[in-house]
């Protein structure tokens, strides 16, 4: 099968390099800076373009691995009539793409993804499309690559994005904070890895919230304001702290 991959950054780099691995073939990258095209499409041994063209339009499948804002742009330039078209993105419905051809649909990672990574983690593909020919066609090639393929609505797709920023943006931001809180105070940051290993294990045998430890919920206040008393001087945290505090003994 030929494919034809919109993108060049983390989700397209990934994408293809997972679709190469599996014997499908990336016969091109399209993107609109045409040296990062270029250089993605070295890797996958494919020819690239930037939007201006020419542009290879007897793909099976066409795969616009961009940003939600990018995938608001026009892309008339893509003369795909009935060609499989689909996009990456969580939070925009399938239907941004209905212009550009008969048979569109959904192909969401739903997992962080990084060019730079080393080794490629198990996704879960979250899919759709707008009638079962090409939803079966997808489905055929993300099982493929994926042994957790979904079939989700635009609505449950988005509420699981949601559900992501919370268990994966937020709390590397709590990572971020914790670490920069050991820097200020001359601690050392990796102490705290094997804690934060055990954390995320204990989830894979019990829910989250029967894993949940802390002075928080075992109502310890005099620990807390131990604590508070500490972060006196790092105002935005210890607010920080004050609000999960408070929603761990309310929940």
């Amino acid at each position: 099968m030929n494919i034809v991959i919109i993108g060049s950054g983390n989700v397209a780099t990934i994408l293809g390099t997972l679709l190469k691995q599996h014997d499908y073939t990336i016969i091109q990258i399209i993107s609109r800076d045409i040296n990062h095209a270029k250089i993605l499409a070295n890797k996958l041994d494919a020819t690239f373009a930037d939007f201006s063209g020419p542009h290879e339009m007897n793909a099976d499948l066409y795969i616009l691995a961009l940003s939600d804002d990018a995938l608001l742009g026009d892309f008339s330039f893509l003369k795909l009539n009935n060609k499989p078209v689909v996009h990456t993105a969580a939070a925009l419905s399938k239907d941004v793409l209905k212009n550009l051809s008969s048979n569109y649909g959904i192909l969401y990672p739903l997992q962080s993804l990084s060019k730079i990574m080393k080794d490629i983690p198990p996704i879960p593909f979250l899919i759709d499309a707008n009638n079962n020919d090409t939803l079966e066609l997808i489905k055929s090639i993300v099982q493929k690559i994926s042994n957790t393929v979904k079939v989700a609505t635009d609505e449950e797709r988005l509420k699981l994005h949601v559900a992501a920023v919370l268990v994966n943006n937020f709390t590397n931001h709590l990572f971020s904070l914790a670490e920069s809180f050991c820097e200020n105070e001359n601690l050392n940051f990796t102490l705290l890895q094997p804690l934060i290993i055990e954390t995320v294990n204990k989830i894979k045998h019990n829910t989250a919230k029967e894993s949940q430890t802390g002075p928080a919920i075992r109502n310890d206040i005099k620990t807390i304001e131990k604590h508070l008393a500490v972060l006196e001087k790092y105002s935005s945290l210890k607010e920080i702290y004050l609000k999960m505090t408070n929603d761990i003994m309310n929940h």
